[in-house]
């Protein structure tokens, strides 16, 4: 069993009938919160769970990640499963069909129906069927396992490329130019508001911060362990 992944966490009840608001942590709710999917609720005070396994790729396939882990969830914004790069690679997010586990006592979610409204997610679970037991829900996270995100590209999008990745899958690639010069290794996945961004840690120390964009980033090749970045004049002088 993997760790939790932060999805979602939830927010105040809608109407008298159960249903709660939910803060998303990803950018695929449709699969995270499709009926039929079980999610683990974890308590704000509860186990951490691991930093989000986000998708990253070219900004033509931007999106979030998962939001950070439970105990910093309070404070993080809400990301999505698969960020992009701006006409580039990208990574994608997990089944909202997939089982759900947890640690031993954990609360088992099952989503029974999911809508939007204004602007916000409505979820309602199976057994909550009043305001005050969706009160009772109020501020947990809801976690999905990281060994079953499922594939970063979803075999069904006809308009997918293929290029999505898990950030778990860019973290340790070794960066080199285009020329075979090495810069160092993928140490993290950025998710910031105007796109993705690689840090590469440098072999004498510090790091490169990279835009994932396919412009900069024309070759991802996770099997053979390496990213190719041809940096324009002035990206990788860090004075």
């Amino acid at each position: 069993m993997g760790e939790p992944v932060v999805v979602g966490r939830v927010g105040r009840p809608h109407g008298i009938r159960g249903d709660v608001t939910v803060d998303v942590r990803t950018d695929l709710p449709e699969r995270r919160f499709a009926p039929g999917a079980r999610l683990v609720r974890q308590v704000a005070d509860g186990p951490a769970s691991r930093p989000a396994a986000g998708a990253a790729g070219p900004a033509d396939a931007a999106g979030t990640a998962d939001a950070a882990s439970a105990a910093g969830a309070a404070d993080a914004a809400g990301a999505a499963d698969a960020v992009g790069t701006a006409a580039g690679p990208g990574s994608a997010g997990d089944s909202g069909a997939a089982r759900a586990a947890g640690p031993p006592g954990a609360t088992v979610l099952s989503v029974v129906a999911s809508r939007w409204h204004s602007g916000r997610l409505l979820v309602r679970f199976d057994g909550v069927t009043d305001r005050d037991a969706a009160e009772a829900l109020r501020g947990s996270f809801l976690t999905i396992d990281s060994d079953e995100c499922g594939p970063a590209v979803d075999p069904d999008d006809e308009d997918d490329d293929g290029e999505l990745w898990w950030d778990r899958d860019l973290v340790g690639l070794h960066a080199r130019t285009p020329a075979g010069d090495v810069l160092g290794e993928v140490v993290d996945v950025i998710h910031s508001p105007g796109g993705e961004i690689l840090a590469i840690g440098r072999p004498e120390g510090g790091e490169y911060l990279v835009p994932f964009v396919r412009e900069i980033v024309p070759t991802v090749d996770p099997a053979a362990g390496h990213i190719v970045v041809d940096p324009p004049p002035g990206l990788l002088d860090l004075d």
